[in-house]
């Protein structure tokens, strides 16, 4: 689907932006038709709160949409978002009341209302259509826009419609529209390119195990993206029990994120050289399965020991974050649904991160307001790295305890990356548990928004 701005002003009603508290003295430069309509309605400004106010022949001639206090936007992603279903059938532009510093958020987080998921049946939202805010990109939100779409639509899609082969295909689409160079190797093609453990994860599954590797641009910085692409995890002969396996078409999400966000980049035309990896697997059970006790050798020399088969994620990305750090690129970006523990510590809404070096750090964080895309840091944390070490294999792919496991995940991906100064890894969700303004229930992009603002300063684009 396509989100984007009303096309022309004309015809427009005029849209006031009301702050809780804030309604007496609008009013009190307001006629008095509109003022008593006002008063006799009750509202007061609060988030979701809205009044068309009606003309002489009682057709609608303006709108007022509340945009609560501060306290209550801190609770709320999006404010306007909670407005705009409810001034449906109506096309709006923006009077009076949005703070120019909130314009951009508040007009991407109502083009994201509606967004429906309607493969199957349809969902299309019921929402106002928008004219573009004064002041604003208006081609850069449509572009975030689409990207966000992209993401859902991709950790939607259940897993007999969104395995490796329609993973794959929907990059060569993305390629196809942005002119991008698109490469495969797939089954025994694994081995014979040393990529040993993006074949031994995905082997028992229909769909063949493979590495997608995409390229776009020749000028400018290097970034290469990396994104988990387990298209379905029963955890393998480590079997999840069903309440655990319910969600897993989910776990490409890391994979849908860099490609949303290769999405942005591309359609931006920002002027650096991209490359996307995405081992697309689907960890399955069968009797070529790989075992607990099995000891993998990876594309860097690393063995490592399989001491739970669910932890397959790490496994996938390590072979393809060995490939990317040959190149020795001035950046590498993982995104992956990898581990529980990392929604243990922050919950579905906030994106973890570890990067290798402070200012990296600190340009994510602060991106993240404007973008309306929470992240938190994480450690590296140093101490732990002999949690990873089993001492029959170089590594452990899931150590015993339980404890910090998102650090000790995100610490066995940084022994992959040894050429490369410059490593962050995201471990995402990738998915909206309830619906909230902007943000319907299912799959979502976290993370993407917010590294794309960074990437400015991170790489002097």
């Amino acid at each position: 689907m396509t989100l984007r701005f009303a096309t022309a002003a004309e015809g427009a009603l005029d849209l006031h932006v009301l702050e809780q508290g804030a309604v007496d003295a609008w009013l009190s430069d307001q006629p008095d038709h509109v003022a008593a309509w006002v008063r006799a309605s009750g509202f007061e400004g609060g988030i979701g709160d809205t009044l068309v106010i009606p003309g002489p022949d009682g057709g609608p001639t303006a709108g007022l949409a509340g945009y609560g206090n501060a306290a209550a936007r801190a609770r709320v992603r999006f404010t306007l978002a909670a407005a705009a279903p409810r001034l449906q059938d109506q096309t709006w532009r923006i009077a009076s009341g949005l703070p120019g510093q909130d314009a951009e958020r508040e007009a991407l987080g109502w083009l994201l209302t509606g967004y429906g998921f309607s493969r199957y049946r349809d969902q299309t939202a019921k929402t106002g259509a928008l004219v573009a805010p004064e002041g604003i990109d208006a081609d850069r939100v449509e572009i975030l826009a689409a990207a966000e779409v992209l993401t859902r639509d991709l950790i939607n899609t259940p897993a007999a419609d969104m395995g490796p082969e329609a993973l794959e295909e929907a990059v060569w689409d993305l390629a196809r529209d942005h002119d991008a160079h698109v490469e495969v190797i797939a089954g025994q093609g694994l081995l014979d390119h040393n990529l040993p453990m993006i074949h031994a994860v995905g082997r028992a599954a229909k769909d063949d195990p493979r590495l997608i590797d995409m390229t776009w641009g020749d000028t400018g910085p290097h970034l290469v993206l990396v994104g988990k692409g387990v298209c379905f995890d029963t955890g393998g002969l480590n079997l999840k029990p069903g309440a655990s396996m319910g969600l897993m078409k989910k776990d490409m999400g890391g994979a849908a994120a860099v490609l949303g966000l290769a999405k942005a980049i591309m359609a931006l035309e920002l002027k650096l050289r991209l490359r996307v990896l995405i081992p697309a697997v689907e960890n399955s059970v069968a009797g070529n399965s790989f075992r607990p006790q099995d000891i993998l050798h990876s594309r860097k020399g690393l063995t490592v020991e399989i001491n739970n088969t669910d932890a397959e994620g790490r496994l996938v990305l390590a072979d393809a974050l060995a490939l990317a750090d040959e190149t020795a690129p001035d950046l590498i970006l993982s995104m992956a649904t990898l581990t529980g523990a990392a929604r243990v510590a922050v919950g579905p809404d906030i994106a973890p991160f570890f990067a290798t070096d402070d200012a990296l750090a600190r340009a994510f964080e602060a991106a993240a307001p404007g973008a309306a895309d929470p992240v938190w840091r994480l450690p590296f944390h140093d101490p732990y790295e002999p949690l990873i070490e089993p001492g029959i294999a170089d590594l452990d792919n899931a150590p015993k305890g339980g404890f910090a496991g998102a650090i000790t995940a995100a610490l066995f991906l940084r022994r992959f990356v040894t050429e490369t100064p410059r490593y962050a890894h995201f471990d995402i969700y990738g998915w909206q548990p309830q619906a909230a303004p902007g943000r319907t229930k299912g799959g979502i992009g976290q993370g993407a928004r917010s590294i794309l603002a960074a990437l400015p300063e991170i790489l002097d684009l």
